[in-house]
Formats: structure tokens, C-alpha cells, sequence
């Protein structure tokens, strides 16, 4: 397996349905709140939806949800994960959807791997006239308040077993202004979400890295006793509060 196919991992799939922390409704909550939402929207479309955490976590926002993703394999479990989404494989680059058809467009961590040149005038094609785009995302959960253990195991967690490369973007310096789009605010804060060992566990066993290990041929059975015996002094049965450091942008048409 390449880099480039491990989102169509059957077991990358069940890892996103289900091994996640729930971070995405703690940030819609806060999408909420910053756009003083009183009433749902009529529509809106969740780009690069993965296994459909992030569609399902939309529903307070609007009377309709949509989540798109190019990786069929990672919508194998859709249903059981956003059974009142619809959900649609295609391009962010070429959005196969009507003019002016949301009114929120969301990308959670999905614009990594874009060709950004062909989404964001896309993108203002979709957006209804008074419509946002909310770019969202969150690091990985490698901090616990007043200690350094996880953060230190997490780094030798990643020299382990390396992730896919290639995620790091600024938000702040697209090219807003060549597809008749502003960045209208941005703003950065920490979701806490408490966890135990054994969901750790799971979690990590969900990341990318890990996913390429297994491919290369590791047993993934090594690979977990390898977290599990090394995580015994961080975690326990107890959960603890995760910190997840996370950022949301609002994003409009120039006016």
C-alpha cells in the first residue's frame, strides 16, 4: 500500500467509524455558538466526510447533510455512523453539485490534499450568496493538562511508526481573493475530551502510521502490544482529559 491509497483501507475505515475521539461535535458546538445559529440551515455539505464523523456531527446545523469524499472505502460504514446523511463519493476540485446549493460548506481536516487552485473557485460556485465555508481541524490528541508523559510517547509513537506525510497547511494564507472568497475570522482554542487507556489505544491504532506499518507487513497485534505496554504509565483505566489543540475559519464571498 502507497500513501496515497491507505484512506481506502477496510481497517482505516473501521478505525474512523469508530475509534475516533468524539472531537467534531465539541467544535460544531462552537460553530454554533460564533454564527449565533437559532434555527438549522436548509443545506449543507461536509467535504472530505472520511468515515462520516464529521457529516454526522452537521445535524444541528441543517435540515439536510451531505458528506463527500473521493475514498469509497472509507464510507463503508456510513450508515451505522450518520444514518440520516446522504452521502456522496467525488471530488473536492470538482464538486458535482448545482450553483449556490449550501448554506455551510465544512472541511475538517480535508483540504490537506487538495488542488486548492481548483476548489476554492468550486467552492464560491456552491456557497449560497450568504453562505460560509467553516475550515476546521484539530491536532492529535498528545497532551494531557499538567503532564508531558503522552506528549513525549506520542513523539516516539510517530518515530515508530511515521504517518502520511504531507498534512501540513496554513489556513490563513489561501488564495481567497482570486475565487471571489474573504477569510472572515479565525480562531484558535483546546477541546478536552476524557479518555482511558483502552480507547487510547484504539485511537492510535487509527492513525495512518500505523495503517502503513500494517501494510508493510508488522502484525497488528505487535503493534498494539507495543502501545498498550508502553502507555501503562500514561494512562489507566481512569480517563483523563486529551487535549486536542484546534482551529476554526470562517470564510465568505467578497462582498
Amino acid at each position: 500500500m502507497s500513501a496515497d491509497d491507505v484512506y481506502e483501507s477496510a481497517r482505516m475505515a473501521v478505525g474512523y467509524a469508530f475509534s475516533r475521539p468524539p472531537v467534531h461535535p465539541r467544535i460544531i458546538e462552537r460553530i454554533c455558538e460564533d454564527l449565533r445559529m437559532r434555527s438549522p440551515v436548509a443545506r449543507a455539505l461536509d467535504i472530505g466526510c472520511g468515515a462520516g464523523r464529521s457529516t454526522a456531527a452537521l445535524e444541528p446545523l441543517a435540515r439536510r447533510v451531505v458528506g463527500l469524499d473521493p475514498a469509497r472505502g472509507m464510507l463503508a460504514h456510513r450508515r451505522a455512523v450518520a444514518p440520516a446523511a446522504s452521502f456522496v463519493i467525488g471530488r473536492a476540485e470538482q464538486l458535482p453539485f448545482a450553483a449556490r446549493s449550501f448554506d455551510i460548506v465544512t472541511a475538517a481536516g480535508a483540504l490537506n490534499y487538495v488542488d486548492l487552485g481548483l476548489f476554492l473557485p468550486d467552492l464560491a460556485r456552491v456557497l449560497a450568496p450568504d453562505g460560509v465555508m467553516v475550515i476546521y481541524d484539530f491536532s492529535a490528541g498528545r497532551r494531557l493538562a499538567g503532564s508531558d508523559a503522552l506528549d513525549a510517547w506520542y513523539g516516539a509513537f510517530e518515530r515508530q511508526y511515521p504517518p502520511k506525510a504531507g498534512y501540513d497547511m496554513d489556513v490563513r494564507t489561501l488564495a481567497y481573493e482570486g475565487a471571489g472568497l474573504r477569510l472572515d475570522a479565525i480562531q484558535t482554542f483546546e477541546v478536552a475530551v476524557p479518555m482511558a487507556l483502552q480507547p487510547y489505544v484504539a485511537y492510535a491504532m487509527s492513525e495512518t502510521g500505523v495503517e502503513l506499518a500494517v501494510a508493510r507487513g508488522v502484525p497488528e497485534a505487535d503493534i498494539r502490544t507495543w502501545c498498550e505496554s508502553t502507555l501503562a504509565g500514561v494512562l489507566s483505566l481512569e480517563p483523563r482529559d486529551v487535549l486536542f489543540d484546534a482551529y476554526v475559519a470562517y470564510v465568505r464571498h467578497a462582498r
